[in-house]
């Protein structure tokens, strides 16, 4: 019998929700004309991520062609395609990413740009390994980070990351490792829940929150979806005034899902060993740019910059955060909450 051709499935209206209708976000290449008019409205178009402080990070860096650098957090790749273009095809960029989904998409993308394996070098791996990596391919002259969640991580309902759609509650960056945090939630005590939503995010209604939670536990009832645990937040904020719950419930459903990614990921576990790898990581007069999205992470970076310059390890480091500017903020409204930091190794 003969297969019948299937058509692709189009856009429905002129603004399509649902994350698989986005064809021409997922194919940029082929659409420049839609993927500039979204980004000029101040969106991020769908599977796609924009880099934030791209210009802030190449002038601190100071990268000239014939240097060996690192990626410590490849993500959509626009980062590295900004130090690759510095490199002028001379010397090395490493770049290191968790996302077995996202790394194929993107090691791709940068080869089809021009950037194959002479110049760069995509290896799977979470960047609390930089010690082993640094022992092997380092030291180098320049290193970033962005200690971000990418766009198209967050944009795709299927990993879970945004309390905007239906989708499982997983919240991992590699899903094929640890437990979803559907699972974790299960692990834990009221306690602990309240505990893990002060410490990451500074949740004020993480009693509230933790109460309801079990509550629905005791219920029989599980929490396995991004909608299941958004409908119990509301619940949890029922006595917040009407006129202030819609905002309430939106901050408090952005604040417990990224306590819980915290948690599912290590992330602050992660980026301790990579801190504490970063002296050994880089030649003298080396250098490293931070970008950091909430306090958690940002005190942690200044914390382990004052202390190794203290001990001399550090020339010098940034006294003061840098900020993406306002028009760039204008342009991406996930830039807001950005804060960069740097050092310089003695």
């Amino acid at each position: 019998m003969e297969q019948q051709h299937k058509r692709r499935v189009r856009y429905k209206g002129t603004h399509p929700r649902n994350y698989s209708e986005k064809y021409k976000e997922h194919q940029p290449e082929k659409y420049a004309d839609t993927i500039e008019k979204v980004i000029r409205k101040g969106s991020t178009p769908a599977g796609m991520h924009i880099s934030i402080c791209v210009q802030e990070i190449l002038d601190f860096l100071q990268i000239q062609p014939g240097q060996k650098g690192l990626d410590a957090t490849l993500g959509y790749g626009g980062h590295s395609k900004e130090m690759l273009k510095c490199l002028k095809g001379e010397g090395h960029l490493y770049a290191l990413d968790v996302d077995p989904i996202e790394i194929v998409k993107t090691k791709k993308r940068l080869e089809e740009q021009g950037f194959g394996e002479e110049i760069l070098t995509v290896m799977q791996k979470n960047f609390a390994n930089l010690s082993e990596v640094a022992k092997e391919h380092g030291p180098f002259d320049f290193m970033m980070a962005d200690l971000g969640v990418s766009s198209m991580q967050i944009d795709n309902p299927e990993r879970g990351f945004t309390y905007k759609f239906e989708g499982p509650l997983d919240l991992r960056l590699n899903p094929q490792q640890g437990v979803s945090a559907a699972e974790r939630l299960k692990e834990l005590t009221q306690d602990e829940l309240v505990g893990m939503l002060i410490e990451n995010s500074d949740e004020p209604f993480a009693e509230e929150i933790a109460r309801e939670v079990f509550m629905e536990f005791r219920k029989g009832n599980e929490i396995k979806t991004t909608t299941q645990l958004r409908d119990v937040i509301e619940k949890a904020l029922r006595k917040v005034p009407e006129k202030e719950r819609k905002e309430a419930v939106k901050k408090s459903c952005q604040r417990t899902f990224q306590a819980l990614r915290i948690d599912v990921n290590s992330e602050f576990e992660v980026l301790e060993a990579f801190l504490e790898s970063l002296p050994d990581a880089l030649v003298s007069g080396g250098r490293v740019a931070i970008l950091t999205f909430h306090s958690g992470e940002d005190r942690l970076v200044k914390k382990t910059f004052k202390r190794l310059q203290k001990e001399g390890i550090f020339s010098e480091i940034s006294n003061e955060v840098i900020r993406p500017s306002a028009e760039e903020c204008a342009k991406n409204g996930r830039a807001r909450s950005t804060k960069m930091r740097w050092a310089v190794r003695a």
